[in-house]
């Protein structure tokens, strides 16, 4: 990805941004190859907690002795 067509979403000013007008580093996700990615950020870090959650929880779980 290029920077004129990176986008970021700065969480402290609740906004896309393209790689050109990013803040810190700390105040951002991305980068996302299109602005409306970057808009969806929170379903693609819904998704990604969903799928650690079930790996943790497959981690946990016990294993099947009934051999």
């Amino acid at each position: 990805m290029s920077d004129d067509t990176t986008w970021y979403w700065d969480l402290e000013r609740k906004v896309a941004v393209p790689a050109s007008e990013r803040g810190p580093a700390d105040h951002l996700l991305g980068p996302y190859p299109t602005r409306a990615e970057a808009e969806n950020w929170k379903a693609k870090v819904e998704e990604r907690n969903e799928g650690w959650d079930e790996a943790d929880e497959a981690w946990e779980r016990p294993a099947d002795d009934s051999d």
